[in-house]
């Protein structure tokens, strides 16, 4: 019996260790497969290059509404959101110091006004006193010397009058800016627009001798602006009237349409005066910061649906081509002499096949073919073995579920 235990016992081993050698074969031995080739057919599709940008959505016009008088805001008529029209009454400030401002002045034209006409009948005295002297000089009733001062007195009231016409006017001046200093008092809109911020409440005491008070803003939105920051690797590439497409975080999928009005010439940085005030300041900012520049456009907004500050996410069109063959611009290897570009195809049963294309416009993602390759024609992308397919595989399905 022992030799018989002895013989299984060395058969069982030998099994197991024949199990083990395979299983440690499969796993550490390489694999023979070769790479597969990635590919993608040529398609017929619409193409364009775009600059990028980031925008903020601002009014097409906006107002701050101030008090030019100081004193307390007796009512506010509008409030936060309400639409407004130009003229239309929106703050009262009371109105008190004003009135009698007013009335001050008016008393003060009646006074003058008053004293003309009184200096007036003593003109007309003046005047016959003047020709009586006068008379009785030519047939020598009188001396020179009342003559004289008859004359002398006629001349001297009608200076007095031509001095009170004077301050007659000034005083109409003085009633006049009396009754513009009123009507400040009743704040009316400069434009037809929204009431988009309430600055000043109702009770709240303004001095316009220290400031320009805001009580509101009110801003137009019926057509709004947006000024997208564009790199200076790219605004020497556009120029007003290119075609712009934008979204908003709020409808991602909604383009909006319209065409760019105007390129500013300087940064925003500019109008710094921290930048300005010395050379090496300006130099050492500009060189630690990036550059962009402010390009503008107008689009409607009748629904209301664009705010003021959104964010945007623009695209100004360089160019753009329609229903055109498109290759991925990583098919392309490096161009030739003759400005061709070199291509992989895959042809039948994995063969590859070089061939030279000529590239029209190409925005870095997809390319444009203009002759070479015809649609439907896989083009070659790149390799990965099987490993590599596999991983991607396992990433595509995902790590494991959190327990």
């Amino acid at each position: 019996m022992k030799p018989f235990q002895s013989r299984s016992r060395r058969l069982a081993i030998a099994v197991v260790l024949l199990i083990a050698a395979l299983a440690a074969y499969r796993l550490f031995a390489p694999s023979n497969a070769g790479p597969r080739l990635l590919s993608v057919p040529v398609r017929v599709a619409d193409l364009e290059e775009t600059v990028l940008a980031s925008g903020t959505i601002q009014a097409f016009d906006q107002v701050s509404v101030g008090a030019q008088v100081s004193g307390q805001l007796k009512s506010l008529k509008v409030a936060l959101g309400d639409d407004v029209k130009k003229g239309q009454l929106v703050a009262e400030i009371d109105s008190l110091t004003q009135q009698n401002a007013l009335k001050t002045a008016e008393a003060q034209l009646d006074n003058v006004q008053a004293q003309k006409k009184a200096k007036q009948a003593t003109l007309r005295q003046a005047e016959l006193a003047f020709e009586r002297q006068k008379k009785m000089l030519d047939r020598d009733a009188n001396s020179h010397a009342d003559y004289e001062s008859a004359d002398a007195t006629l001349a001297q009231t009608r200076a007095d009058i031509a001095a009170l016409e004077a301050q007659i006017r000034q005083a109409r001046v003085s009633v006049d800016t009396a009754k513009v200093n009123l009507g400040y008092t009743q704040i009316t809109s400069p434009i037809d627009g929204k009431v988009v911020a309430v600055v000043t409440k109702e009770g709240q005491t303004v001095n316009s001798n220290q400031s320009a008070p805001t009580i509101i803003k009110v801003a137009k939105l019926r057509t709004v602006t947006i000024k997208a920051q564009v790199s200076e690797a790219d605004v020497t590439r556009i120029k007003p009237g290119q075609r712009v497409y934008f979204t908003i975080l709020g409808e991602p999928d909604r383009r909006y349409q319209t065409t760019l009005r105007a390129v500013e010439p300087a940064p925003d940085s500019i109008s710094d005066t921290s930048t300005t005030s010395s050379s090496s300041t300006s130099s050492s900012s500009s060189s630690s910061s990036a550059i962009y520049y402010n390009a503008m456009f107008d689009v409607p907004n009748p629904e209301g649906k664009l705010r003021i500050s959104m964010t945007t996410e623009v695209n100004i069109v360089l160019a753009e081509a329609k229903q055109v063959l498109t290759i991925p611009s990583s098919a392309l290897d490096k161009a030739g002499p003759d400005g061709r570009y070199r291509v992989r195809v895959e042809g039948p049963e994995h063969r590859i096949e070089e061939r030279l294309v000529r590239i029209g416009m190409n925005n870095k993602v997809d390319a444009q073919v203009l002759d070479g390759l015809k649609a439907g024609e896989k083009v070659v992308i790149g390799e990965a073995t099987a490993a590599t397919s596999d991983s991607a595989s396992s990433q595509r399905r995902g790590p494991p579920p959190m327990m």
